[in-house]
């Protein structure tokens, strides 16, 4: 796997431990974390619960493995990254909005209206 598609895959798994991390046995929680937030090694995180690396390993994989599930059957992160772009598009078009309304007229009903769409979506994305 190249690196580029690993940490595409590390960043998948830690946004899907954001979302359905509660929904995980607490064991499996804090091995994802110390793996992919602490970023501990299989070695370090198996001395420090006391158990071999091949443990550790499959049970961080059982846990990716359950992550993933809920997230094909839930599409929670799916759903909140359609929504993150959707709303950097309307921020976009509010700009333009503005920008154009400078150009032909400036009216400034049209330039507080541009206003009020960009803050709503900016303080949306910022939840």
């Amino acid at each position: 796997m190249g690196e580029e598609k690993a940490m595409a895959k590390d960043y998948s798994i830690a946004l899907l431990l954001d979302f359905y991390g509660e929904l995980l046995t607490e064991k499996q929680r804090e091995f994802l974390e110390y793996y992919y937030d602490e970023d501990l090694s299989l070695a370090e995180i198996a001395l420090n619960e006391g158990i071999s690396r091949q443990g550790v390993r499959d049970a961080i994989k059982r846990a990716e493995k359950q992550l993933l599930e809920m997230e094909g059957s839930l599409g929670l992160a799916r759903r909140f990254g359609d929504m993150k772009t959707g709303l950097e598009e309307i921020i976009a078009y509010a700009r333009e909005v503005h920008e154009q309304n400078k150009r032909c007229g400036l009216s400034r009903e049209i330039n507080e209206a541009a206003a009020q769409i960009s803050a709503t979506a900016e303080r949306l994305i910022n939840v």
